[in-house]
């Protein structure tokens, strides 16, 4: 015997059983403050019986936000942007919005066909991580002209309001360290800097640094790993394995700089007696290695709370003219590079 299947829910018949117009139904959504206590948990509890989902394509249709707002970022895998991530996800759940969050691996394209999707599930705003993007992502933001903001990264001329830190002066603070203690013979870890803008920016830094002091590091000592302890760890075992012996190792975060305290104690080098090692962002946990990795502090939390205020600021109040803000960072100096 077929049994019919029964119909989904609508916001008919969630009116039908908390007994109250579908108009009230609607308000209890959009603005419940409107609705008294009384009915609005009568409402509460025929949603959660009935397992209603609003249709928020066709609110959106009729000119009532998603309540979503779209967060692009290169990669989960980086623990600094997890930080941010939660931060900003923290700020815009407070103020009534859920994210919506894509990956695109440092892939211009795919970074492209990931905001296609966030703008065709109508999403009220989005952010993006950085500021180099393509010019399509660029376009297709202005032209649908959706509420955007960059994090992370901050410069004055950027093309959309951007909350971040001066990654060319970040990588200008730990090479004025790294020379301050004396090092002249160093080397640098970066990840591929190919579509990574605060890579680039932080490499430009350090080397334009050392450069007057008469420190150009040559491609020997130009290292290059994928992001992760373990990849760090085996490119500067390598390198040091093949009779290089740098002064000091400059990583462009504190992840590689991990990889190369372990690689230089595997080879039988303390650090610092007989290296140095620096990284970039203070991640959890970069304090209570042995040792203690000297950094420069990026405000992960800071930026994503107050990118995602401004972007939620933004959707709410169109006409408002946000300000780019630089979150400043700070060297903080421990047992890796006195």
């Amino acid at each position: 015997m077929s049994v019919e299947k029964e119909k989904k829910a609508d916001i008919v018949t969630v009116a039908n059983a908390a007994h109250v117009s579908p108009a009230t139904v609607s308000r209890f959504f959009n603005r419940p403050e409107l609705v008294k206590l009384a009915t609005r948990k009568k409402i509460d509890s025929a949603v959660k019986r009935l397992g209603y989902i609003r249709n928020r394509a066709a609110q959106t249709i009729h000119g009532i936000r998603s309540g979503t707002i779209g967060l692009l970022v290169p990669t989960i895998n980086n623990t600094i942007f997890a930080e941010v991530i939660q931060a900003f996800s923290d700020e815009v759940g407070e103020k009534g919005f859920t994210i919506l969050l894509g990956t695109h691996n440092y892939d211009d394209k795919r970074e492209y066909n990931i905001l296609r999707k966030f703008l065709e599930h109508r999403v009220d705003g989005v952010a993006l991580v950085g500021l180099y993007h393509s010019e399509e992502v660029y376009r297709l933001i202005e032209n649908q002209k959706t509420p955007a903001v960059s994090l992370w990264n901050f410069e004055p001329t950027s093309r959309i309001t951007c909350l971040g830190t001066n990654n060319y002066n970040v990588g200008r603070t730990i090479a004025q360290h790294v020379l301050a203690g004396g090092h002249r013979n160093i080397a640098t870890l970066f990840p591929p800097l190919v579509g990574n803008d605060r890579a680039t920016a932080r490499a430009d830094g350090i080397f334009e640094t050392l450069k007057p002091a008469g420190v150009v590091p040559n491609n020997r000592d130009r290292l290059e790993t994928l992001y992760s302890v373990s990849s760090a760890k085996a490119v500067v075992a390598n390198y040091l394995n093949s009779g290089a012996r740098p002064d000091a190792i400059i990583c462009g975060n504190d992840v590689l700089a991990l990889g190369a305290i372990y690689a230089a104690q595997s080879c039988g080098l303390k650090v610092p007696n007989d290296i140095a090692v620096t990284g970039i962002g203070d991640f959890k946990g970069s304090k209570d290695v042995e040792p203690g990795i000297t950094t420069v502090r990026i405000p992960a939390n800071t930026i994503g709370k107050l990118a995602g205020n401004a972007l939620v600021t933004f959707i709410m109040s169109p006409e408002i003219q946000l300000e780019n803000q630089n979150c400043v960072s700070e060297l903080i100096v421990r047992a890796s590079c006195w």
